[in-house]
This record gives structure tokens, sequence and C-alpha cells, in this order.
């Protein structure tokens, strides 16, 4: 499904309620189906979560999550750790393009029994189900967060728990602080200094009562659309000032591209700061919210200013290689992107094309980080039904605040 944006000079004042983060539902759905007690509240309705609660659900032999990068993660080291379930766990062909091995490696050192399907070191595996013989395990530390988190979600069934050991400088630290904080919510003990997580073994009945927050990633687009917009107030929940989530670093990073965000009763509100010179600092490092990248990118393209960001070597290997789709569809609209295999450097733009069809590539974020650009331009987006991955209302949402979408 394409979807034509028509060029508007300006969009209503609004208030919107986002769905629950999906990071945080995902981590909650495993632990949920090690403790059954736990209950979830405002889980997120995007496609991701969805495929989790369905794998969980599942008797079936063959588990095939789609598209869904962290519920492959998350579900290899479950299923490896479900004593006498054996599964085939496989993706969409993207998928399969994409590595499991250090993860599947750090469970083979537990003593866990899985083998590749196809190619070594990539889904489809095959996963026998065993507890484990033992409980310390070592890793590259820049490796993505995900494969730590996933050993840190199933941690505590262990009898002994366990003990994981970073070699080398932590990347994406708040997505491993925001597993832990998850993990002390429902009571689960553990600690995170220097390079060693530890998680200790729960053998008591967890029953816990926990809310979702809403997605700070969701929430970039908007903060895109108030930094493109001029004297416009957009209030979006449900969302706290002390999130677990390392994408709320955007109340600060807005802030120099002339976004002021305020925070009330569970909401916050962007407000467009009227003759705000935008300026974004050089060498902008995103290794700690690498998802919001694409945003900030597309952001300051609109804004015809420069951006060098940093941090971004995680980016090559998501739902597509957001390096180079942004490179590739950015300067289909007439700009000018050099990236490295962790950095992105955006030239300043004095005009941008008009009815330009913006390809997504299978990947949520490239559809709704170039939306904002139709309060500078009319565009096209190309497979917009993807956003449903993280956020399946997305668009509605857009015509709310007054896009003319067709």
């Amino acid at each position: 499904m394409a979807l034509k944006l028509q060029h508007i000079s300006s969009i209503k004042n609004g208030t919107l309620q986002i769905t629950g983060s999906k990071s945080e539902t995902n981590r909650m759905l495993i632990l949920q189906a090690l403790y059954p007690n736990i209950k979830i509240d405002n889980v997120s309705n995007s496609d991701d979560s969805q495929l989790m609660q369905k794998a969980l659900a599942s008797n079936e032999a063959i588990v095939d999550i789609h598209h869904a990068g962290t519920a492959m993660r998350f579900l290899t080291a479950y299923f490896a750790v479900k004593e006498g379930r054996d599964t085939i766990l496989t993706g969409s062909k993207r998928m399969q393009e994409r590595p499991i091995k250090i993860l599947v490696e750090a469970l083979q050192q537990l003593g866990c029994e899985i083998g590749y399907e196809k190619e070594n070191g990539y889904p489809p595996i095959k996963i026998k189900g065993q507890r484990p013989n033992s409980n310390k395990v070592s890793l590259q530390a820049n490796v993505s967060s995900q494969y730590i988190s996933a050993l840190m979600l199933i941690a505590s069934s262990l009898p002994n728990g366990l003990e994981i050991s970073l070699e080398g400088k932590i990347t994406s630290v708040p997505y491993i602080n925001m597993t832990l904080s998850l993990l002390r919510d429902v009571g689960i003990k553990g600690t995170f200094e220097n390079n060693t997580i530890v998680i200790f073994p729960n053998d008591s009945t967890l029953s816990k009562n926990v809310v979702v927050e809403s997605d700070w990633s969701s929430a970039s687009y908007f903060y895109g659309i108030a930094a493109l917009s001029n004297n416009v107030t957009i209030t979006i929940g449900s969302y706290k000032k002390q999130s677990y989530q390392g994408d709320s670093s955007l109340d600060e990073i807005y802030r120099y591209l002339g976004v002021e965000t305020t925070y009330a009763n569970n909401t916050i509100t962007l407000k467009n700061i009227p003759g705000f010179v935008p300026k974004l600092p050089d060498g902008l490092d995103l290794s700690n919210s690498p998802d919001i990248a694409q945003t900030i990118a597309v952001t300051c393209f609109g804004l015809g200013i420069k951006c060098y960001l940093t941090g971004l070597h995680t980016l090559k290997i998501k739902e597509t290689d957001r390096l180079e789709a942004l490179k590739t569809e950015i300067e289909k609209l007439g700009g000018k992107v050099n990236i490295t295999e962790d950095t992105l450097r955006l030239e300043p733009s004095s005009s941008i094309k008009k009815d330009i069809p913006i390809a997504t590539y299978n990947d949520h974020r490239m559809a709704m980080a170039f939306a904002p650009l139709a309060l500078k331009t009319s565009l096209q987006i190309e497979d917009a039904d993807v956003v449903s991955k993280s956020y399946p209302d997305f668009w509605n949402d857009l015509k709310a605040l007054g896009f003319e979408i067709l």
C-alpha cells in the first residue's frame, strides 16, 4: 500500500495516546511466560508484540516470527531453556539474513543445544530445550543489547541464576538498564556493575501488575513534526520523566532543534519555539538510542541544517541497513549524505524535491521518519502499512493532526 502525503503548511494542535512500548512489552511477555501470575497493562498493539504473544502461546514445532527481530532474540533464549520443547525458530527472508550467532554461542556456553537449519550463524535455528548446566557466560559488550537482554530475561528461571561478563565497551546501556529495571519491578533481583551482570535465581511465585510506558521511539515522529512546524502544540501519553527507555533522550536532543518538552499527568507536551535557530551538536552520539537516528536525520534535512551522528553501528543489522537506506532516500529528495559503518553526515540543503516516492525497505521506521516532511513538500510513502510493526495507528494519528493523506 502506497500513501501520498500532500504538502501542508501547518497542522492542528492535538492530543494523542500512543500504544505501550514495544521494547518493554516484549520483555514483560517473556517474564509473564515464565511467571504466569504477572499481569500487564497498556500492552503494545504492534505486530512485533502480537507475534511474540502468538509464539509464546504456540505448541507448534515451527515458530515463524516474520520480521520481528526482538522476538527472534528473546525467543531463542526462552525456547533454549524450556525443557522438553523442540522448536525450529524462523522468520522472513530478511530475518534469515540477520545474525544470531553471538546469542547462540552464548547459550551454547551454558550447555544449551542449538543448531542451524540453513546458513551457519543465521536463522532458522533448531532448538532442543533443556536446563543449562552452567550459570556463567561471557560475550562481547559491543553487540546488540537484545542478545544481552535475552539472557537476562531467562536468567532468574535457572537453578543458579546467571552471571554475564561483557568484554570491551558496552553499547546500548539504557536497554540493559531497562531490562534490569523491569526485572526488579516484578521482584527479580539483579546487579549491573562495571562489565558484569548478575541475575539471581527466583523460585517464588511472582504476582505483579505492571503498566507498560508508551513508546518513546514512536514519540520521535511527533518531535520531528513539532520541529518542522510553526507554533504548534502536541500532547501525547502515557509517558514519565524517569523513563526506562533510552529514546527518552529525545527531550534533550530536540531542544537543540527548537522543541520544548513539558511533563504533566503522565503526558508530554511538545511545543515549537517560535524564532528558534536550530543547530544540533556536531558528533551527536546515538549509541544509547540508535532507533531515533532516522527521525533526527530527516528532521535536520527538513530544517535545512547539517547533522553528524555517531554510534550507529547496530543500524546495519536492523530490518534493513538503515544507514544505506537513509542515504538513498534523502539523496532522492535532493540531500547529500555520507555514511561509514557507524556514522552519518548530512550536509545542509536549501531545497527539497517534491512528489518523490520513498522506499521503506520493510522497515517501519523508514515510513514514519520521512512522513513529517509533508510539512515541507509532497511525497509518497511506499509500503506504508509497514508501520503496523510498531505503531499501527500512525497514519490515523497524523490525519487527526491535519495531515492530508491520500
